[in-house]
Parts: C-alpha cells; structure tokens; sequence
C-alpha cells in the first residue's frame, strides 16, 4: 500500500477539505467530525471539539491527501502539521514497522485498538518525521 499525507488543521479544516476537492474536483468529499464518534464516558467530548473535523480524505491525482482538525488543547505549529499514514491489511508489519521506528522517537499512542481499526498508532521517529500507523481490513470506509 502506498504512503499517504496527513494534514492537520487549527479549527479550519473543512474549509481546506472543501477548497481541495473543489480546485481538484474531486466530488464532494466525506466528512467525519468528532461530535460523530462513538461517545465515551470516560472521556466526554468538549462542546468546542464537536463540529471540528475528525478524519476526511480526498484522492488526488491518484494518492490519498487525508485531514483533520487538532483537538482543542493539542499543539498546533503551521508548517509542522503534516505527517506520513502507512496503512497495511498485514498487522505484523505494522507492529514491526512501528518498532523499528520508535527506536529513538517518541511515542504519541502505542498500537491500539480504537473505534476504526483493531490496531491504530502514532509516534515521532528520531528525524522528527510524524508517522501515523492503521491496520486496514477494509471495514472503514474514511
């Protein structure tokens, strides 16, 4: 599978999402929020975070440019809010690319199971690229 962009923005997400399907006319994209995910009451969902964008992806010209809005509270650095998603159908290669990678990074969330994939994480290889890493089985159409 190929490796795609991950773009990240303070509160203005959709409106980039909308600009980039509509220069590139790639139809009117899908949006996920994080008022749409599954609710947990462990941790409740801040009434700011609600309409912000959560996950939406456009194909470009054949490569997969995916989006999202920081969550309120999280670092927000124009020109730093970009990193590489690597989605494999092989969940061994995940784990074992994921710790090759962490040797010398930072861990942001150890592979997890969450609400879109059984095995989800993210970390900062000691370059400073920021990876993100999802187990596809072709349940989550995002």
């Amino acid at each position: 599978m190929a490796i795609d962009v991950y773009l990240n923005f303070e509160g203005n997400c959709r409106d980039a999402v909308e600009f980039y399907a509509k220069t590139f006319e790639t139809g009117q994209p899908q949006i996920m929020t994080f008022g749409d995910t599954p609710p947990d009451p462990n941790f409740p969902l801040p009434e700011e975070a609600k309409n912000l964008v959560m996950h939406a992806r456009l194909s470009i010209n054949g490569s997969n440019v995916m989006f999202s809005d920081t969550f309120p509270g999280m670092s927000f650095i124009q020109g730093n809010n970009i990193s590489l998603s690597y989605s494999s159908k092989n969940i061994e290669e995940i784990k074992s690319l994921f710790g090759k990678l962490e040797d010398g990074g930072k861990v942001g969330m150890e592979l997890q199971e969450t609400f879109w994939s059984k095995c989800y994480g993210n970390l900062t290889d000691k370059f400073g690229i920021q990876w993100q890493f999802n187990y596809d089985n072709g349940e989550f159409q995002g």
